[in-house]
């Protein structure tokens, strides 16, 4: 069985083990799927992340350890010849929203969420790549290129004969209005800072097109703090660097592995020199920091993992003292602004949450509580997509909204992407970024 992803780091899994159920064929891939052991800790409906899709209808299949056994059914051939494509393989990885959630809360850490990348580019092989999938692929490049996009996007949500019409021709969901671009970025000024700390900001795809408010505020804390920034992947140089995350979350493995390689040939100069480079959308600073080591780019994909941090790691960690010394505007002092923090599940599958936690205690003027929810239910694309709209919102149901309902005075912070998305389309309700929030509390 020919794999797309490095799974050499699973080699000496279960080997030696007369227990570990390693299936038949797949190489070290069967042998990440074996780390399973059926405990069933994905099978709860009790804190934490782990499983979103189980706790809708507590169907085994659709938890991780349902999607272990069926895998391995398929690597086994227990399914027929075409296991791996079958419909109920199919069924039960289609609903992973790859939280990463095992990868952290399984006793023997499942990775599941990079399983499904591997699954998908076997199925892309196998079926071909629909237009739909090509598209929310290959959306850093049309925003960058194709200007027409941003138009398109606002004329879709504004007409719902347009987007019937994507229903039925995309499969992009009529219900959810899709994210619209900004026209022009925000200018972000780059100050000389004597004696600052030198380091590297990621421009991610989302913030450069759609929220490079979040940029500004980024780069006026980081320098209110003391550091000489240096911008990576920004939006109008003609250089321009994208994570790939985009492609790996469509099972498109080689195209996702050559902006690796272009992004790491540029950000291993600095990594070598030891400056942090901080990230500020999970998904994207996380996937140089995992998927990366998956995709066989070897010495320099660990060097620049060890350097990337989120934003908030940054200012617990990298700041001499983890102390905020910022211009507290005398306002922000005096009042007493409730905060709810809905975190992306990849920020709680590395632990960035207690980073966010140690951040928030030092801005005065805030009283915050943390949402106990799992996936919002957005998931990158998936709550845009039509067969998956209603389970989306279902669950954002389970326990994000009714926590906002209960605030309705809060501001909400969550720092991915999508989860603001989907704040905003099921709770009618803007939500920050944790260095908005700052720079708003700032004189």
């Amino acid at each position: 069985m020919k794999t797309y992803l490095d799974w050499s780091e699973y080699q000496d899994a279960g080997m030696g083990d007369a227990y570990a159920d390693i299936p038949k064929r797949g190489g070290d891939f069967a042998k990440a799927v074996a780390v399973c052991i059926n405990s069933r800790q994905c099978e709860t409906l009790a804190r934490g992340v782990m499983c979103p899709s189980f706790r809708l209808d507590q169907d085994p299949n659709l938890s991780t350890g349902g999607r272990v056994r069926l895998l391995k059914a398929a690597l086994n051939g227990e399914l027929g010849n075409d296991g791996l494509f079958t419909p109920e393989l199919g069924e039960a990885m289609d609903l992973c929203v790859s939280c990463k959630g095992c990868q952290r809360e399984c006793e023997n850490n499942v990775d599941m969420s990079r399983i499904k990348v591997e699954y998908l580019a076997q199925l892309n092989a196998r079926k071909g790549l629909s237009l739909r999938a090509r598209l929310f692929s290959e959306l850093p490049e049309l925003l960058a290129k194709q200007h027409w996009l941003i138009r398109l996007t606002a004329i879709r949500n504004r007409h719902p004969w347009i987007a019937n019409l994507a229903e039925r021709l995309l499969g992009i969901s009529r219900h959810s209005p899709l994210p619209e671009p900004v026209y022009t970025a925000r200018q972000t000024t780059l100050k000389e800072i004597e004696g600052g700390q030198p380091v590297v900001l990621f421009a991610d795809t989302f913030c450069n097109h759609y929220a490079p408010d979040i940029l500004t505020a980024a780069v006026e804390v980081l320098q209110a703090v003391g550091c000489q920034v240096t911008l990576i992947g920004v939006r109008d140089g003609e250089e321009r660097y994208c994570c790939g995350r985009t492609y790996l979350s469509q099972g498109r493995i080689e195209e996702a592995r050559q902006q690796a390689e272009q992004l790491l040939q540029k950000l291993a100069p600095y990594a070598e020199s030891g400056m942090p480079l901080i990230g500020l959308e999970p998904s994207c600073l996380l996937t140089l920091r995992d998927e990366y080591r998956a995709l066989g780019l070897g010495e320099m994909a660990d060097l620049v993992a060890g350097k990337a941090v989120l934003f908030e790691e940054f200012l617990v960690k990298g700041v001499k003292g983890g102390k905020l010394n910022l211009p507290w505007s005398e306002r922000a002092i005096a009042s007493q602004q409730p905060v709810v923090v809905h975190g992306h599940c990849h920020q709680k599958a590395v632990g960035a949450m207690k980073s966010m936690r140690k951040v928030l205690k030092q801005i005065p003027g805030i009283s915050f509580e943390m949402v106990d929810a799992s996936c919002c239910g957005m998931a990158g694309s998936f709550g845009l997509e039509a067969e998956h709209y209603e389970t989306s919102k279902a669950m954002a149901e389970q326990a994000l909204l009714p926590a906002l309902s209960a605030r309705p005075e809060a501001l909400i912070v969550a720092n991915g992407f999508s989860c603001r998305h989907q704040i905003k389309v099921q709770a009618d309700r803007p939500a920050l970024h944790l260095a908005q929030l700052i720079r708003l509390r700032m004189g």
